[in-house]
Formats: C-alpha cells, structure tokens, sequence
C-alpha cells in the first residue's frame, strides 16, 4: 500500500486509510458511552441515599441530647460516640472532596466546561457544586452534557501515568487515600470503651487475596490478632473492611501484574473514569453509612424497646372488583418480648406485635367495629390507645373487574371480568374497545384513543329482559416498561451465583401482566472498576462477560443496559443494576 511504485495520491489515501481504521478501532459506540452516563445517574443517586442513610442515624442519636429524661451517663455515652463519629465524617469527607478534585481537574483538562453551573439544565455539566456546608455530598455532576465523552488520553495520563503496573501521581494518591480511609475507619468503629473495659483494632493492609473467601479469611485471622469486641463489632468489621478492598494487582488480557488503578483507569473513556470514580465515592458513602449505623445502635435510643420490624397495611374490608380503594402503609417495629394486649369484640389472637380480630358482619350499610391496644415501656408503665375501624357492607349490584390490572394496555390481551349480583346472566359492551368471549371471561383489545368504557349488563334468563347496571371508564396505555433479570435475580438484588449466563426482560410482582412475553436482543454490561464495558447481541453473556464477572470482587455493582422487543413493545431499553 505504500510502496515505492505508488503514486503521490495512492500513498495519501493509504495513510488515510490507516488513520481511519485507527479510530474505527479506538472509537465508543455511542450506546456504550450512553451506558456509562446512566451508570453514573445511578450511582449518585444511590451515594445520595447512602449519606440520607448515615444522616439519619447520626440524626437520631443527636435527638438524644435534647431528651431531658435521659440520665447523665446516657448523655455522656451519647456524646462519646457522636465523637467518634465527627471523625469518620472528616475522613470521608476528605476522600469525597478529593475524589471530587480529580473529577473536576480531569474534565476541565479535558477542555469541559465546569464553570457553568445550573441544576437540572440539561447544557450545564455541573448541577450542584461541592459545599463546604455540606461536605459529604459530592458534586452532582450530569455526563449527559459532556462533549468528548469518548476521550480518554487525558484520564489515563492523569491517573495513570506512563505505565499500568505502576501508577503515579493522582492515581497513586487515589490508591493510597481510598486503602487509609477503609483502615482509619475500621480503626474508628472497632476502637472504643464500655465502663472499664476498652477495644481496640489496628487494621493493616490486605490488597493481595486469590478470591474472596481467601480475603475473608485473612480479615477473621486480622481481626483475632486485635482486641476486637468479635460478638457485637466483628461481622460489621469484616464487611465494611472487604467492601473497602480491592485487589491490588490483578491480570489485564495477557498482561500480568497490572495495578488495579491501571486496569480500572486504562484507555477509559472520559465518562468512563468519572463513572468509576464516583463508584469509590459510593463505596466510601456506603461504608460511613454502615459504621454510623453500627456505633449509634451501640445506645439505647427512644422509650420503647423495638426488636423486629414489620411492614403493616390497612384499608377496607370488602371492596370489588374495578372499585379503587385507599391503603394506609406503615412500617411497624414491635418487641418478640413485649407483645401488645388488645381488646375488641371477638375472637382475639396476638402474634407478631399485633392483634387479629375475628367478627361477623351483620347489620346495615356498615359496622363499626372498636377496642383498645396496651403496650408497656421499657419502665414497665402500660400506654393505651383506642382503635376503631369501619366495615363496610356492600348491597348487589353491578360491577366490571379487571383481575390483573386496573387500566387496558396496548397490544397486551386484557382479560375482564363482570359481575351482574341478583341476575343469572351477565353481558357487556364496550366504546373504543373490541370485547370478545373467552370461557367465563372478556378479552378486551383497546383502540387508539386514550380511554375507552365497557357497560355491565344484567340479564334474567326467565323474563329475557337485560338491564344496564352501570357503565365504567378505563385509561388506555402502553405496555410498561420492563425490568431486567439476571437469572433468578432482579434490579437491585444480591447476585447469589455469579455463574448465571442468561438475560431475561419481565414485569416484577408489581405489575402483573403474567400472559406478557419478552425477549432480550442486545445487552451491555457495565462493572465498576472494569476496563470496559463489554456487549453482545441475544440474551446469553459471553465469554468476555463470564471472565469480567468472575474477576469482579464480591460487593461489586453489575450494570446491564439491555434492548428488548415482545408484548406490544419493539426495540425498548431497560437498565437494571445487580450486586454481586
């Protein structure tokens, strides 16, 4: 292509030619980079949540020094411990507002613009800036706003350097500050004094382990050297300390003895690496969380003693079909020990912190049924309240159900069912939807307009004379959008085998249009910390995948961007995140 016998232009266009396979090969697909901006959404909103979780529990235990009628030693426990945790809030701080810096440098070195600051402006890459009022909140950035979102030689040459096996400079700081900051804090939440007695822990460095049960085991034989309160403080320890920990040196392709910094940071594309880095920040969040969590349950907080939790719902008694009723959630927290007494009218059962009451319904349009529940405080004086609740006793008439879902869905075979109480026969009609018999039941096929309604009609076989018991009206919508399944698991559930190949697109418990049918045609899967995302066509993982996944340490958030076509639906994508 270049030899001496070719022509001027024949060797220009030959090095063109080069020039442009050359960024074909280097070049991101736009739906890879897209990716990478969702995974980092994903992220800070759930770093987000990690420091309202550690908030929270610092919140409560603060809430105890405004209470007068804690005793003197109670107020010093609790300001002993609140000590403890200002300085794991100063070291985590100092990690956000550093892993923040390196976000910041490397985009403007980048020649982003990280001047312009709007929240929610789709053009503004930064949405809210770091605050010093609010120092562990990290800068909410948005990549959708990126221009080079595929440029990676000025990440790579920030944080890595010349070489992968021996980072330098920014990355190596990275490397050492995030080890310090899971050893400082282990050393904080495992370091403390009860009366006389006193615990200490010095954690050392382990970065070099086979799997992760060979880095468990070093962490319990670590633990067992220190004077580690090991019943109340050790399982807490052992993972906030492997959460934090990551391989120091692992294998890239054929590349031994890679730094971790360098497999993580190698070639990413710009979106890439801030992804990443906003991943450790999550990690640093989620561990804080843990440790705040873990020293304020060391005081007894509130008048009440709460050993177990509950979710708890309440609403009316007899309902049907189609009607639309008001549920009252509440998550309800009881003590096994200290169960509630509760009196009404008949039989009476308690278990689980709360009374079941048995009644028969009689009477009128309704029947109101009351009592009172009695609980004692951990000073043994009983609390009573009153309870009441109304039934309500429903008359005959006529009604139109969907068994499976309150609205008709496009494309979707809405099965409907109708009920004509006191007539021996029942029929229906519809406007803007085509109805058709199916067994005891309707297949309902919506048009295209937004609602459509569906008459219930009662019919005595005797005097062949049919009434009009109602008319019902039913949005029209398009098939939801669809979760993504990692074998057995679902968006954000612990991966239990990392061993599962296969993709599955799907609805969860909560939308229950079973007869629905997807499949996965394309997929993306995206690990923080790995050196890229890899992506296939059909619903099985690859290869490339299966390796990148049995490499990622236990703890590590999986990402799967998947294209899926079925029920009603073609070419839709859904994004769901796994923890393995």
């Amino acid at each position: 292509m270049a030899g001496g016998k070719e022509t001027p232009r024949q060797k220009m266009i030959g090095m063109m030619y080069l020039v442009l396979t050359a960024l074909l090969a280097l070049n991101v697909s736009k739906q890879v980079l897209d990716a990478f901006v969702a995974i980092e959404e994903n992220t800070q909103k759930s770093s987000i949540t990690h420091l309202d979780r550690g908030n929270a529990a610092k919140s409560d235990l603060s809430g105890e020094l405004a209470d007068k009628t804690n005793a003197i030693e109670k107020i010093q426990k609790v300001k002993y411990y609140l000590g403890i945790i200002d300085q794991i809030d100063a070291e985590t701080a100092k990690r956000i507002k550093e892993i923040d810096d390196l976000k910041l440098k490397i985009l403007k070195e980048s020649g982003e613009d990280i001047t312009k600051i709007k929240d929610k402006d789709k053009e503004a890459l930064v949405w809210v800036p770091y605050s010093k009022a609010n120092p562990l909140l990290p800068t909410r950035l948005n990549l959708m706003a990126v221009q080079a979102k595929d440029q990676y030689d000025v990440p790579m040459h920030i944080i890595v350097g010349e070489e992968i096996k021996n980072p330098k400079g920014d990355g190596l700081k990275l490397w050492n500050s995030y080890n310090d900051f899971r050893n400082v804090v282990c050393k904080l939440v495992g370091t403390y004094k009860v009366g006389t007695k006193g615990y200490t822990f010095s954690p050392t460095n382990i970065n070099k382990f086979k799997d992760n049960d060979d880095l468990a085991k070093q962490v319990d034989a670590m633990i067992a050297k220190n004077k580690v309160n090991v019943n109340d403080d050790g399982e807490v320890l052992k993972n906030i300390y492997m959460e934090l920990t990551k391989p120091e040196r692992v294998d890239m392709d054929e590349e031994k003895g890679v730094h971790w910094i360098g497999k993580t940071f190698d070639h990413a594309p710009l979106v890439g690496a801030v992804a990443s880095l906003t991943a450790m920040q999550q990690e640093i969040l989620a561990a804080r969380a843990t440790a705040v969590a873990h020293i304020k349950s060391r005081v007894s907080t509130g008048e009440y003693s709460f050993n177990k939790i509950v979710g708890l719902a309440y609403g009316p008694a007899v309902a049907n079909s189609g009607d639309e009723v008001e549920l009252k959630v509440m998550m309800a927290a009881f003590d096994t020990d200290n169960q509630p007494t509760v009196t009404g009218p008949g039989a009476i059962t308690v278990a689980d912190g709360q009374g079941v009451v048995k009644v028969r319904v009689s009477g009128g349009a309704e029947m109101p049924v009351s009592g009172t529940v009695s609980i004692k405080n951990k000073s043994g004086a009983t609390k009573t309240e009153k309870w009441t609740h109304t039934i309500k006793i429903m008359k005959p008439q006529g009604t139109v159900s969907l068994p499976d879902l309150r609205v008709l869905y496009r494309g979707y075979s809405n099965m409907v069912e109708a009920v004509a109480s006191g007539y021996d026969q029942t029929t229906i009609s519809g406007a803007g939807v085509t109805l058709s018999k199916s067994g005891a039941q309707w297949v309902a096929t919506p048009g295209a307009g937004k609602t459509c309604s569906i008459s219930v009609f009662g019919k005595n076989s005797i005097t062949n004379k049919s009434v009009n018991l109602g008319s019902f009206t039913f949005d029209i919508k398009s098939m939801p959008k669809a979760e993504i399944y990692w074998g057995k698991a679902s968006d954000g559930e612990k991966v239990s085998s990392r061993t599962a190949k296969n993709l599955y697109a799907g609805y969860g418990e909560a939308i229950p249009l079973t007869k629905a049918k997807f499949n996965v045609t394309q997929w993306a899967m995206s690990i923080p910390g790995a050196p890229k995302t890899v992506v296939g066509q059909g619903s099985t993982l690859s290869d490339e995948a299966m390796r990148y996944l049995k490499a990622a340490p236990a703890g590590s958030q999986v990402m799967f961007s998947c294209v899926y076509s079925g029920t009603g639906v073609s070419n839709k994508t859904a994004t769901s995140a796994f923890k393995l």
